[in-house]
């Protein structure tokens, strides 16, 4: 068991026979009263969203999460398919399941898999992955008045905004929690 107020974005618990996963947390606290924690979370099984409301001190069922490392297979178009690195299984996940995820992956590409009682519950990515550009918007000599920037996609199909000098065909290295540009990879 753990004390709600422990809880932050990103973790798990267990509640009346579903998970939630924590999407934002607020600790609400009014004049003479006691103290208030309101979740926003989201059913891991189904993906629907609600707004908790608990009152300071409450318990809620705490849940470990296995990780294992599973490599990124292909895509049959509705599941996509990984393999354990460890045991070679076949893992099968649905897009809902890959939340956040689609915009980074590439084939053969080794990703966590999260499972509660060997059902898979999330993919997680590494904290940067590097990637060929293969559009770039046309560099406009003397467009450098405020911080240069243009846009580019990768070869997932990605887009964002990188500095000027990254050209098509140069390797980037993009952080996979907010999808902003890190650096550009030397060859």
């Amino acid at each position: 068991m753990a004390e709600v107020q422990t809880l932050r974005k990103g973790n798990i618990y267990e509640e009346e026979g579903q998970l939630w996963r924590v999407l934002d947390y607020q600790h609400i606290k009014v004049a003479r009263g006691g103290a208030t924690i309101r979740l926003r979370v989201r059913n891991v099984r189904t993906g629907s969203t609600v707004e908790k409301t608990y009152n300071n001190g409450s318990r809620v069922e705490d849940v470990r999460l296995d990780k294992d490392e599973v490599q990124f297979q292909y895509t049959d178009g509705d599941f996509y398919h990984f393999m354990n690195v460890e045991t070679f299984e076949p893992v099968t996940l649905a897009p809902d399941a890959l939340d956040g995820v689609l915009e980074f992956l590439t084939d053969n590409q080794v990703v966590t898999l999260e499972s509660y009682e060997d059902e898979p519950i999330s993919v997680t990515m590494p904290t940067t992955v590097d990637l060929a550009v293969t559009w770039a918007e046309a560099a406009v000599a003397g467009d450098t008045a405020n911080t240069p920037s243009k846009q580019v996609e990768v070869e997932t199909g990605y887009k964002l905004q990188v500095p000027m000098f990254v050209t098509e065909g140069d390797v980037i290295r993009i952080d996979t929690r907010d999808g902003s540009y890190v650096t550009r990879v030397k060859q």
